[in-house]
């Protein structure tokens, strides 16, 4: 049965990946700010480009390490043409640190506007590793991520409601969440538990299945929090297809590497037209429809069968249950802002 999910999912990736032209991006950021988080490298470099080159009056890059920020930042510049010094500035984002998190997202607060945030810093292992007590990937891709999501949602309302205007909060995910199997997160106990068990741990699937949680939670925040003149963010998950980047820089499993440099060779995407799904995410006119959904190929893709499924109805509800009271423990009071 998985087997005919698979099969189903390689026949819609296939003719997207080699005939589906997504656009350059010509939309206006004039006056905007815009946050692209692991924005130092890969995908997200070149979607901060992108935004800068369309004239957002501040793009924040946020990045573990400050000097590669900088670095980015001066290529970035150079290769638009905007002021590095007005445009461009560099702030310290660990994702594998909750305590990061929560500084940056104070930080976030104090800004005079903020109209987009991408959520595009996360990784992809095969190896099990931890961070803060969780399994690295749940940690970084899924906990830390969503902790923040949460976090910057109430600075992104307020500034949309004082500029009149619609904020965007789009978190990266992949269509591979297609083939993640929920059945991992059956359990009679915690799901988080669970998935940081190393014995149990499927690290070869764990990089797809930490992007449906997330398609799930982000489906969950957008139900908690329809669009409304107090709450005017769409909040989406997107995927920039198949494409060359930086993600699996930490892979060491020899099977993972030679499957994906054979895929590669035939259908890869460039990591510059990758980054234009990015930008789609948090475009300035992104339509009302877009909130709550998934962005594939430019425009709104069909919910997959492990969301659809009986099962999927039952383990998503349970997982976010147990997610926000995860994130509650992280930081207080930060799920208040979804029953808004």
């Amino acid at each position: 049965m998985y087997a005919l999910k698979v099969a189903g999912y390689l026949s819609a990736l296939l003719p997207a990946q080699l005939f589906h032209r997504i656009p350059y991006p010509t939309f206006d950021f004039s006056g905007q700010t815009v946050i692209v988080t692991g924005a130092n490298s890969g995908l997200g470099l070149d979607a901060a480009r992108h935004i800068a080159r369309l004239g957002a009056a501040k793009v924040i890059l946020a990045v573990r390490t400050v000097s590669k920020g900088e670095a980015a930042a001066k290529d970035i510049a150079s290769s638009t043409g905007v002021s590095e010094k007005e445009v461009l500035e560099v702030w310290q984002l660990d994702m594998s640190s909750s305590e990061s998190v929560k500084a940056f997202a104070k930080r976030a607060a104090a800004l005079p506007r903020l109209d987009a945030v991408l959520l595009n810093a996360g990784v992809q292992t095969t190896e099990y590793r931890t961070a803060q007590g969780n399994e690295e990937t749940l940690a970084v891709n899924v906990i830390n991520t969503l902790l923040l999501a949460v976090l910057l949602l109430p600075t992104l309302r307020d500034s949309a409601q004082k500029q009149k205007s619609r904020g965007r909060l789009a978190l990266v995910g992949s269509d591979l969440n297609y083939i993640a199997i929920p059945s991992e997160l059956v359990t009679d106990g915690s799901i988080i538990d669970k998935l940081n068990d190393k014995k149990q741990a499927n690290m070869l699937g764990r990089y797809m299945l930490s992007k449906l949680l997330v398609l799930y939670t982000v489906r969950e925040i957008s139900r908690r929090s329809p669009l409304s003149p107090t709450s005017n963010v769409i909040v989406n998950v997107l995927s920039p297809g198949y494409c060359a980047s930086n993600l699996r820089r930490d892979d060491t499993n020899a099977f993972v590497k030679v499957g994906t440099a054979v895929v590669d060779s035939v259908v890869q995407r460039t990591q510059e037209v990758g980054s234009r799904m990015l930008v789609h995410g948090v475009a300035p006119k992104l339509p009302a429809e877009a909130h709550g959904k998934f962005l594939w190929n430019h425009e709104i893709a069909a919910d997959g069968w492990n969301t659809t499924s009986a099962q999927g109805k039952q383990l998503a509800p349970k997982w976010n249950k147990e997610l926000f009271q995860k994130l509650e423990e992280l930081a207080p009071g930060s799920t208040a802002c979804l029953n808004a």
